[in-house]
């Protein structure tokens, strides 16, 4: 930038002599022109100003002491009194008035950067924006007292009025904060926070990483750390909870929560055509999936299944913190499902039994089913063949007695026979 502005004064200078004086668009001629592209108009302006090139000092004491530095602008009562460094620019009575040694600094509007000395990079557009500080590099503050109490932040971002307000800075705490809307983080004086929306963040002091999108989201939060919240007025009531996941409208947390995620309009919500979702201990969200092309070592459960019957299904409640309601609950005990089958357990980060893959068990008992079902099939089959082979028996012997009756009755009419045969000689 300095090379590009340097180019332009050469030329500047290269022109014909008389050019810029035909050129002239007011008569008399402003004054104020003095050597080396310079411009000064006010009590004591660029009183000491020596070989600095390009520099525009206007209004009392502007630039008053700058002597070699180049390429700044100073409008406004006391802009850049005390100033001895390059490409400047400030606009509003006092606006970087103590700055020193500081470069590539911004300020517009009253007190703007009022005690910056050898910070560089800041942008301040506002009334008694970054109006404290003195020595972080990269922040950019619009709006009337953003970063109003920063002394040593750095890279951080306030749009809005009052938008970080409190933040001190350094240097690291109070530093790499980005707040959008007015009064976002206004109490806060940690770091890494975002916050865009009105009121967003607005009371916290210390929480630092956390991130707040719409009014008066996480407005609660003071010292949480590492909470999401989207959605106007999200994790409101959250104090000093942290690693929390809010999103939706007016969706109210606990103070002290920590490690919760929840998600407004989810409840209730029928999805026929879906499917159930996991998350695992790396916090990964997913589905499990029953198609062919992503299994392999498919093989029959077979007797796998048999594990079941040494299960031990219980009543519970959960602990009074987990479920104030106190629930009757039913289910399984995970430390005991894994001293039958580790397989059926699912694990936290250290390792330690945490739930039961109740979906397995789910097809454990669909294989014992099955099984159940071929065992009792074949046993019909069994019990048919066998009634059929009754039958043929009862058949059979019907046969035979029906021959046997014929004997009989044959036998008893020739016993009678002889008998007549007998009585009449």
């Amino acid at each position: 930038m300095k090379t590009k502005i340097q180019a332009i004064l050469i030329v500047i200078a290269l022109l014909p002599p008389g050019f810029l004086a035909q050129v002239r668009g007011v008569s008399p001629a402003p004054d104020g022109c003095y050597p080396n592209y310079t411009t000064a108009e006010g009590c004591n302006a660029l009183n000491f100003l020596s070989s600095g090139l390009g520099n525009t000092g206007v209004g009392w004491y502007s630039l008053y002491a700058n002597t070699d530095a180049s390429f700044n602008t100073g409008l406004g009562g006391g802009a850049l009194a005390l100033n001895n460094a390059d490409s400047n620019t400030a606009v509003g009575a006092a606006a970087l008035l103590l700055n020193t040694s500081g470069t590539l600094n911004t300020a517009v509007g009253t007190d703007a950067l009022l005690y910056n000395d050898a910070a560089e990079q800041n942008t301040a557009t506002g009334a008694f924006a970054l109006f404290s500080h003195v020595s972080g590099n990269g922040n950019t503050a619009n709006g009337a007292r953003a970063l109003y109490s920063d002394v040593s932040g750095q890279l951080n971002t306030a749009v809005g009025a009052g938008a970080l307000f409190s933040n001190v800075g350094g240097p690291f705490p109070g530093s790499f904060n980005t707040a959008v809307g007015a009064s976002a983080l206004y109490d806060s004086t940690g770091g890494d926070n975002t916050a865009v929306g009105a009121g967003a963040l607005n009371h916290n002091t210390t929480g630092s990483e956390n991130i707040a999108i719409g009014v008066s989201a996480l407005v609660t939060n003071e010292t949480g750390e590492h909470n999401i919240a989207l959605g106007s007025f999200a994790g409101s009531g959250l104090t000093t909870g942290s690693d929390n996941i809010l999103i939706g409208y007016n969706l109210a947390a606990t103070a002290g929560d920590s490690n919760t995620c929840k998600i407004k309009s989810i409840f209730g919500q029928t999805a026929p055509g879906g499917t159930a979702v996991f998350i695992d201990a790396n916090h990964k969200l997913g589905t499990m999936t029953s198609s062919k092309r992503f299994k392999e070592d498919i093989e029959q459960m077979d007797t796998a299944s048999e594990a079941l019957f040494a299960l031990n299904p219980v009543t519970f409640r959960y602990k009074k913190e987990i479920d104030p309601l106190r629930t009757s609950q039913f289910g399984l005990v995970a430390e005991e499902v894994e001293k039958v089958n580790p397989e059926l357990v699912v694990r936290d980060k250290e390792g330690k039994a945490y739930s039961v893959r109740y979906d397995q068990v789910n097809a454990m008992l669909l294989n014992e089913f099955l099984k159940e079902h071929r065992a009792f099939v074949a046993e019909q089959r069994k019990v048919e063949q066998q009634q059929d082979e009754i039958d043929s028996l009862k058949a059979e012997l019907n046969e035979q007695r029906a021959l046997i009756q014929k004997v009989s009755d044959k036998v008893e009419l020739s016993e009678s026979a002889t008998k007549v045969a007998t009585r009449n000689p």
